[in-house]
């Protein structure tokens, strides 16, 4: 069985929400913040990554 890897989104803004993303079947919305140095940041509950685009 092989486990499918996490889903990278592209944003455009360094604060995001997550909230899973599945209605009744993802998780409570957290607030994420894409650190300047890393460019990137990842949900503490689904592992989905978030980078910033390059033209942000």
């Amino acid at each position: 069985m092989t486990i499918d890897a996490p889903e990278t989104k592209t944003v455009d803004t360094r604060r995001i929400a997550c909230d899973g993303g599945e209605g009744a079947l993802g998780h409570p919305r957290v607030w994420l913040q894409i650190p300047e140095d890393t460019g990137w940041v990842e949900c503490p509950y689904c592992d989905c990554k978030y980078v910033l685009s390059e033209d942000a």
